[in-house]
């Protein structure tokens, strides 16, 4: 069992910055790939960043990359995602997973791959 808590939303500027936490729970994160996803009010969740259990492999959807960083701290239990450049359209709720997969290099980039998700934190960016 894993339990994922997110922090470090809020409101931010257009072309700012914010960088969102997920702490995990239970001693076997190391062995979870991680994603983030997002879902704007009335639409589809969407799939934004991924990261290996490793660490060593992350993949992006194209509306973020260049702009979003994730990363882990398989010692702290940790996964960020660091974002830059920030445009209203990136306001949503934003949401951690843990998907049990079985390599150090795998991701997962699908919602019904991940195993675990969290409450999800507000991100909003004004114009």
């Amino acid at each position: 069992q894993v339990q994922l808590v997110e922090s470090g939303g809020g409101v931010v500027q257009a072309g700012g910055s914010l960088g969102l936490s997920c702490a995990a729970s239970g001693r076997t994160f190391r062995s979870y790939a991680m994603g983030w996803f997002r879902q704007a009010p009335g639409k589809e969740r969407e799939f934004v960043a991924a990261i290996s259990w490793s660490g060593g492999n992350t993949y992006y959807a194209e509306s973020v990359k260049g702009r979003f960083t994730i990363s882990r701290d398989n010692a702290k239990n940790t996964v960020y995602l660091q974002m830059n450049s920030l445009k209203p359209e990136d306001t949503a709720v934003y949401h951690c997973a843990a998907s049990a997969t079985r390599t150090a290099q795998a991701l997962a980039v699908m919602p019904h791959e991940y195993d675990y998700w969290g409450q999800g934190t507000q991100v909003t960016v004004s114009s």
